[in-house]
């Protein structure tokens, strides 16, 4: 178990060693405070909240008279329609982005940042060992391959990890420092049994932040695999990151004509979906979106075993 986590060691200070791990780094730390500087200086607060949201309550009443639409959409109006009415019984703003909550939770969306560095790292992780001819000193070593493949695999992650700590940091204290910290008692609503109830903002924020790394593994994993298979690290970037941002795009189109979209990946990796929104495919679950995800991670893991288990370093 010491030489695992040896190798662990040795493959982060692979990853950090790199002047562009640190550019990475920095330049994640400047989206995040740079975000919460245009929020400060863009944003315009509604001048009567209560106004907008009567208004858009009037809206979803009207969307739900209709009878074209589907039971899908219809739940999703009827679970807005009940939490804007909460909203003005009790008194209880919506989240606003220019506040410590609402910038923090929209910081969830720079998690595919995380995500496009995660990949490069992860793409390099195999295919740099065969491009720069170190990967016969490293099997050379007595320890089997499974644990090499592993430690590499690891080090990617932790990274992400890393990286997320430092994003979610980094945007709790810049939107504390330029927005405040009044609202931090401020609930957040959730429509649950057919009740709407006050839940914990930190809570809904960390979940959010858990559902969006749904994408994250995924397209590490991928990157990784590709790495592995072709050993070739610009194929393996390319890829994952026209994946990362096109994939979805696709996805969307297809599942608007066709049910069995619901099987492809990016139909599931979004699994925020079944928190706020609505899912892409009319009768998907949170449930069924896992146990997708997890049949790919485990075809995409063991593609990558299997090659680099038979491959032939000479070759």
């Amino acid at each position: 178990m010491s030489n695992f986590f040896s190798l662990i060691r040795n493959e982060n200070m692979k990853i950090y060693y790199r002047f562009g791990t640190w550019f990475m780094i920095g330049l994640l730390v400047l989206v995040a405070v740079a975000g919460a500087i245009i929020v400060k200086t863009s944003y315009r607060e509604p001048t009567d909240w209560r106004k907008e949201v009567t208004a858009e309550t009037a809206s979803f009443k009207a969307s739900l008279e209709e009878g074209n639409i589907s039971k899908t959409y219809k739940d999703y109006l009827t679970q807005q329609l009940k939490i804007n009415e909460y909203r003005l019984k009790h008194d209880i703003k919506p989240i606003a982005s220019n506040t410590f909550w609402g910038y923090l939770e929209s910081s969830a969306g720079m998690i595919s940042l995380v995500t496009l560095f995660t990949i490069i790292v992860a793409a390099g992780s195999v295919a740099s060992e065969f491009s720069w001819g170190t990967i016969k000193l490293l099997l050379i070593r007595p320890t089997n391959r499974a644990k090499i493949l592993l430690s590499k695999y690891m080090a990617a992650l932790l990274f992400a990890i890393g990286l997320l700590v430092l994003l979610f940091a980094v945007s709790a204290i810049s939107g504390a420092a330029l927005f405040g910290i009044e609202t931090i008692k401020e609930p957040y609503l959730a429509y649950q049994n057919g009740e709407v109830v006050e839940k914990s903002m930190i809570w809904y924020v960390l979940q959010m932040y858990a559902l969006n790394c749904a994408d994250l593994v995924m397209m590490t994993t991928f990157a990784f695999m590709i790495s592995t298979v072709f050993r070739n690290q610009s194929l393996a970037i390319g890829l994952a990151t026209f994946s990362l941002f096109i994939g979805p795009q696709i996805t969307y189109f297809l599942a608007m004509k066709f049910d069995w979209a619901k099987y492809l990946l990016f139909a599931n990796t979004n699994l925020s979906q079944y928190l706020d929104g609505m899912p892409m495919v009319e009768g998907m679950t949170m449930s069924f979106s896992i146990m997708m995800l997890l049949l790919y991670f485990l075809v995409f893991n063991a593609l990558a075993w299997l090659i680099f288990q038979k491959r032939d370093i000479a070759a």
